[in-house]
This record gives C-alpha cells, structure tokens and sequence, in this order.
C-alpha cells in the first residue's frame, strides 16, 4: 500500500514537471533575419567579378571575330545595366536615410 502512494505521488509530480518544462522545451527558437548586409556585400565581391569576367571575355571573343558593332551594343547594354544596379544601391541606402530621418 505504502509502495502504491509512492508511486501515485511521483507519478503527479513527474506530470506537473514535465507540464511545466514542455512549453520552454518546445518553443521554438526567435528568428534572426537575414542578413542583408553579408548578402550584399558577397554579391559585392563574388558575383559581380566574376559577371564582368564573363562580359569582358564575351566582349574580347567578338571584338577578335570583327564584331565590333556588337561589342559596342553590348557595351552600352551592360553600362545601362550596371548604372541601374547603382540606382538601385543608391535607391537603397537614400530610402535606409528617409526612413531613420521618419522614424527618429
């Protein structure tokens, strides 16, 4: 009889425990974002290099074929291109100023 109050009591209090520890156990972990300045900075100096590598060595094969009218169109694409990814990162960092200006 004594073993059985023993057990029902460690029984409930194992219960109540566990219902207490489950929440903490199971919540899940606060999300950190994402970090767009590393994302930025390794577009930066990965990706970017190594694009103009490429048009600069698509550039160099059709200019040695005689293509130079080619050459000069795609030049002019990519200049157009690259001043409107400056827009965009100047775009970037006037809209990062309104908004601290806004809501500071």
């Amino acid at each position: 009889m004594i073993a059985m109050e023993l057990v029902e009591t460690a029984w409930a209090s194992t219960t109540h425990a566990l219902l207490t520890i489950a929440p903490v156990l199971a919540a899940e972990p606060t999300p950190t974002g994402i970090n767009t300045d590393g994302v930025v900075s390794f577009f930066a100096s990965k990706v970017a290099p190594i694009l103009l590598a490429v048009l600069g060595v698509i550039f160099i094969g059709r200019a040695s074929r005689g293509e130079i009218s080619k050459v000069l169109t795609s030049s002019a694409i990519a200049i157009v291109g690259l001043a409107f990814i400056a827009g965009a990162a100047t775009l970037f960092f006037v809209g990062d100023y309104l908004i601290k200006l806004i809501f500071e």
